[in-house]
């Protein structure tokens, strides 16, 4: 199934057939899945990129006084 069939079901759901709606249902959890896995591994790298940079940072600054 396709995103736009999807839009089109979710705007007449009251019309679609049972099949349409399980099809439509699939498709959504499918699709939550994939964008929650995605955001806990951006969650991660941005996590690990702020760690990266407060540590050069806070090497910087204390060259910065001592230099």
């Amino acid at each position: 199934m396709d995103e736009l069939k999807v839009l089109d079901i979710l705007k007449n759901y009251k019309n679609s057939t049972n099949k349409e709606l399980t099809e439509t249902m699939d498709f959504l959890k499918e699709d939550f899945e994939k964008t929650k896995d995605l955001l806990i591994k951006l969650t991660y790298h941005l996590d690990s990129t702020e760690g990266a940079y407060n540590k050069v940072f806070e090497e910087y600054k204390k060259r910065m006084l001592n230099g």
